[in-house]
């Protein structure tokens, strides 16, 4: 697959994002909400959950991705949608990917960036 231009980085994963709060919706319990954040002055997007479960606090981040040095960081990732396959599939390459949920050390054994 070509490689999509890293300025486009920030759209794709504002779109991933997007219908990922959107497929989830549904699924959560009626108080807890599902927010992003969008940030693209400095480079961060996160996809987390906030409210109530009857008399449980749910708070958390789904999907947190970075822009650093000109990579896609992958910091969180606590759902089972595989976005780092997406963002492939998407056309970003996986030596602009890091993993940065996996330590320093454990990332050189991986298709993706080291850093």
């Amino acid at each position: 697959m070509d490689s999509v231009e890293s300025a486009q980085y920030p759209e794709i994963i504002k779109a991933l994002l997007t219908e990922y709060q959107r497929l989830a919706e549904a699924s959560f319990a009626e108080g807890v909400e599902s927010l992003l954040a969008l940030d693209d002055e400095r480079g961060q997007y996160l996809w987390l959950r906030t409210g109530w479960d009857d008399v449980r606090r749910v708070r958390g981040v789904s999907i947190y991705i970075r822009l650093k040095n000109g990579k896609v960081w992958v910091e969180e990732d606590w759902t089972d949608l595989g976005v780092v396959d997406a963002l492939v599939k998407a056309g970003i390459p996986e030596e602009e990917i890091v993993l940065g949920f996996h330590p320093p050390e454990a990332r050189q054994h991986t298709e993706f960036a080291v850093a």
